[in-house]
């Protein structure tokens, strides 16, 4: 019987690492309470909507 080589998970396995942008925008509290009405925005058209 022969021995089979098993790999363990190579780095192409993993998710890439965020970028500077991508973690500037995350930790930017003004774009965090932009992105939150917009959100509450959206949410509220569909409970309004389904209320009518």
């Amino acid at each position: 019987m022969k021995n089979k080589n098993i790999e363990a998970y190579t780095d192409e396995s993993y998710p890439p690492f965020p970028t500077k942008g991508t973690l500037f925008w995350r930790r930017f509290i003004p774009w965090q309470i932009i992105r939150f009405f917009v959100l509450n925005l959206k949410i509220m058209k569909i409970v309004v909507g389904g209320h009518s």
